[in-house]
């Protein structure tokens, strides 16, 4: 591996598919969990791969990173997928330079979510953040460039309505059941999975459809009795699956499990109507559940289709999302454009500091300490010669200008 890659911007890339080109099948077969995050972390030295993180959502799979060729980060990524590199290469979206980091900008701020302006994806991109810097995959330009981002989602957050209201793929889900189900009071709800997602719907739940006949599963127990607790709720443990599902009207399943975790055959036989909901990606419901006439099932894509005034209301602040959008990617942009001046303005501090060592170089009054009266002089100097350079995109020909202007004084 080159340690000395240049971080310029066209090394960096990111490569990923999302809702707009895969159902939620395919999303499914490239969805990354932590243990697959970690082996890619383990083996990116192997694939030439340096600064990364990734973001697996429900709405997409995306590996950010810098590398010398954008094929290194699809070989990686793939190295821990279920679904193949060849598949891969066919659905996924190329982006490399500021084209990727306009498309990291719409992702932190919603814009390019499958529900827009869904908020939920600040926190999942600090959680692949963190995850990453904590195992030393995020060094400085990637550091930068994530906290701009973050910065601009929140100010799209505060001076918007990009994200106002409640809609999210949670939310939605607790729209379809209020829209589509009478008698709700009457309904028995079984909620499998109580993570970020399964607590989110929960709060929906209890707060929207104003029933307390609510079940919750978790394969940590103890996650699903706090939450329990917290709204007064019912649990049970995930060895009564079977008896919980026959005696639910509406099943919402927000687990992360490899693994479908209701099957074709735990309904086939079953008489009575259901509504099935799978927030969960990869799928976690059997797909040929929806073939059984007694069996309504609706996943994040079906959902995603629902339409509200409240979208409406959001797509009119695309517009002023954009405009901060662009604000912080130029400052990002002056950032990174005063970076390559800083090998240039080393040498010129360490000259400076030569020729007032000298003995030939008139020192300052007494009263002044000579180095610090030497650190704010030089400090002085370089800051009128970066921003020259920054302004004038020119560098050598401040070098003499700068030593002139540290002798004149």
């Amino acid at each position: 591996m080159n340690k000395n890659l240049n971080i310029e911007l066209s090394n960096f890339f990111v490569v990923g598919i999302n809702y707009k080109k895969t159902d939620a099948e395919i999303r499914g077969s490239f969805a990354i969990g932590p243990d697959q995050y970690e082996n890619m972390l383990k083996l990116a030295a192997g694939f030439e791969v340096r600064d990364l993180f990734v973001l697996s959502t429900c709405n997409r799979s995306e590996i950010y990173g810098i590398a010398e060729d954008p094929q290194q980060l699809v070989d990686l990524f793939c190295s821990q997928t279920q679904g193949t590199a060849e598949l891969f290469t066919e659905l996924a979206y190329r982006k490399n330079g500021l084209n990727a980091l306009q498309h990291l900008f719409d992702v932190g701020a919603g814009l390019d979510s499958q529900i827009l302006g869904d908020y939920e994806i600040v926190g999942q991109l600090r959680q692949a953040m963190k995850f990453a810097k904590q195992r030393g995959f995020i060094h400085t330009f990637l550091e930068r460039a994530l906290n701009q981002v973050l910065q601009s989602s929140k100010e799209i957050k505060n001076n918007t309505a990009l994200s106002d209201g409640t809609v999210s793929v949670a939310f939605a889900a607790v729209q379809y059941i209020r829209d589509h189900i009478e008698n709700l009071k009457d309904k028995q709800i079984l909620l499998l999975g109580t993570g970020k997602i399964g607590t989110i719907t929960c709060k929906n739940l209890v707060d929207y459809l104003g029933t307390s006949r609510i079940t919750l599963m978790n394969r940590t127990p103890e996650k699903a009795e706090s939450l329990a607790l917290t709204f007064n709720l019912r649990t049970a443990s995930m060895e009564a699956l079977p008896e919980e599902i026959n005696q639910a009207d509406i099943i919402l399943v927000a687990t992360n499990a490899p693994d479908p975790v209701i099957r074709y055959s735990d309904l086939e036989n079953f008489p009575g109507r259901k509504l099935i909901i799978d927030l969960s990606i990869p799928r976690n419901v059997e797909k040929k559940l929806a073939d059984l006439q007694h069996i309504a099932l609706m996943d994040v894509d079906g959902l995603s289709k629902l339409k509200d005034e409240t979208l409406l209301h959001r797509a009119a602040e695309i517009p002023k999302a954009r405009v901060i959008i662009q604000t912080h990617l130029r400052e990002l942009m002056e950032w990174h454009e005063m970076r390559k001046y800083v090998p240039v303005l080393k040498q010129v501090k360490i000259k400076l500091q030569e020729i007032h060592g000298s003995p030939l170089f008139e020192q300052p009054l007494p009263e002044i300490p000579s180095s610090v009266h030497r650190d704010q002089k030089i400090q002085r100097v370089l800051n009128g010669m970066a921003s020259k350079m920054r302004r004038e995109n020119q560098s050598g020909c401040y070098y003499i200008e700068a030593i002139n202007e540290f002798i004149a004084g």
